[in-house]
């Protein structure tokens, strides 16, 4: 047994190392001769989505996160469902929440005018998620370059390592850990949750039946849990269960620490977040540490960000650049 367990090891640092060495071969000029105005054109797009939707950006940081999550950063997210073949689209974390899919196609049809068959599918995600932070008051990172795009997409593993928002602590460390992020990266990239909005469904529980008690979840302030439980009735009416609350109900399309501040003060809105504070450790020391000091939150968020965008990238003659990101050129 000993021996097995050895060889599973040795197997997943090998794997862990593949991936760095993959990691490695992305650059920040990577389109600087093939395609020079790929950064403007995204930030162009990002733009222009933002001005016709403020939640927006939050959606497209959303849609990278749950990219990488699943076989790595290689767009598999985008993938449309055709006759023989199912995507991650319909999968529970994405099923009638995940979005901003057409502001992707509108910004690779432009990549397209400008520099057909060049830029990845997975490197727009990247771009945008950088400029979503960006254009809504976070810090600015150097995205690395060069992904290439999945030829497939895997609804089974969506369901399974993506962190759904009645998580605890250690089940959403082991999420992140799975996918090469450490407990401190769990910590930080939670944060992006300062930026955005959340169904009733995802948070409901808490309001009403936590843990199967019957009762709320007692950490959530009184005031707080009252205009959520108006928000959301217990005795939902048809729709009510898609209904919108902020994650962060202070300041929503600022990113900034508001997020941890909102944990301290039991006004965190899903399981997952709130957990981070009230838990006794680690988690609760950083969500105080980032409450404390914005800048470290803003320095360290995109230093995560640059780790998560080198999960598993696809480089070199893996995968392909698909001319549409809704489907592989074969058409599956």
């Amino acid at each position: 047994m000993k021996s097995i367990n050895t060889i599973c090891l040795i197997c997943c640092m090998l794997l862990s190392s593949c991936s760095l060495l993959e990691g490695n071969r992305l650059k920040h000029n990577f389109y600087r001769k093939t395609c020079p105005n790929v950064e403007s054109i995204v930030l162009a797009g990002v733009k222009k989505a933002q001005q016709q939707e403020a939640r927006l950006p939050a959606s497209l940081l959303r849609l990278h996160f749950h990219d990488c999550f699943v076989q790595g950063c290689d767009a598999s997210i985008l993938l449309d469902d055709t006759s023989t073949f199912t995507g991650e689209k319909t999968s529970g974390p994405n099923n009638g929440s995940a979005r901003g899919f057409e502001v992707i196609d509108q910004i690779k049809t432009e990549l397209e005018k400008t520099c057909s068959g060049v830029v990845s599918c997975a490197d727009i995600l990247s771009i945008i998620a950088r400029d979503a932070v960006v254009l809504s008051g976070g810090k600015a990172w150097k995205v690395r370059l060069g992904r290439r795009d999945s030829l497939t997409a895997n609804k089974t593993a969506s369901n399974l390592f993506i962190p759904p928002p009645t998580s605890n602590v250690t089940a959403v460390i082991a999420k992140f850990k799975a996918v090469g992020l450490s407990a401190k990266d769990m910590v930080t990239l939670s944060g992006a949750h300062t930026i955005g909005q959340a169904r009733c469904i995802t948070f409901s529980q808490r309001l009403y039946n936590q843990s199967g008690t019957g009762k709320p979840d007692p950490t959530i302030k009184k005031d707080f849990l009252q205009s959520l439980q108006q928000l959301c009735p217990q005795a939902a009416a048809a729709g009510s269960s898609n209904f919108l609350a902020p994650l962060d109900f202070r300041t929503p399309t600022h990113f900034d620490n508001r997020y941890y501040l909102n944990l301290q003060a039991g006004k965190g809105l899903l399981n997952s977040d709130e957990v981070l504070y009230t838990t006794t450790g680690f988690t609760n020391r950083y969500v105080r540490k980032y409450g404390d000091d914005q800048e470290e939150f803003l320095n360290r968020f995109r230093r995560s960000m640059i780790k998560m965008g080198n999960i598993k990238p696809l480089t070199g003659k893996k995968g392909e650049i698909r001319n549409n990101c809704r489907f592989t050129n074969s058409g599956l």
